[in-house]
């Protein structure tokens, strides 16, 4: 069974900084892509940042020079560096993780999600 375990969450005033972490684990579990989602009360999940198995990121406008992803391979592990945070970055962050278990499917996990809080 897959397991992704995020932590980091937690209240900040606008301009200050938080780090999430999110660490995979499973037997045999096999990682393509890793990212950040984010959901606001009543409003869709939103694609935040995310980092190919090759290092490759992408990154919503939103937040594009304030944040940056990172990935630990060896130990399945992402990051989710953010700085300059606004009040419209409060909303619940998901990690996100593609990969294969066993040496199936491509499946699409999620963590419990963490709340972020940046106040004005």
């Amino acid at each position: 069974q897959v397991r992704l375990v995020e932590s980091g969450g937690g209240l900040v005033q606008a301009g200050g900084s938080l780090r999430l972490s999110c660490a995979a684990s499973g037997s045999s579990f096999s990682i393509n892509a890793m990212g950040w989602y984010r959901q606001e009360p009543g409003k869709q999940r939103e694609s935040v940042a995310t980092i190919t198995s090759g290092g490759v990121t992408s990154y919503a406008d939103s937040v594009k020079g304030r944040f940056t992803i990172s990935r630990d391979n060896a130990n399945n592990t992402v990051s989710l560096q953010m700085n300059s945070l606004k009040p419209e970055d409060t909303a619940v962050y998901y990690c996100n993780v593609i990969g294969r278990q066993n040496g199936g499917v491509l499946l699409r996990y999620w963590g419990q999600g963490t709340q972020v809080t940046v106040s004005s």
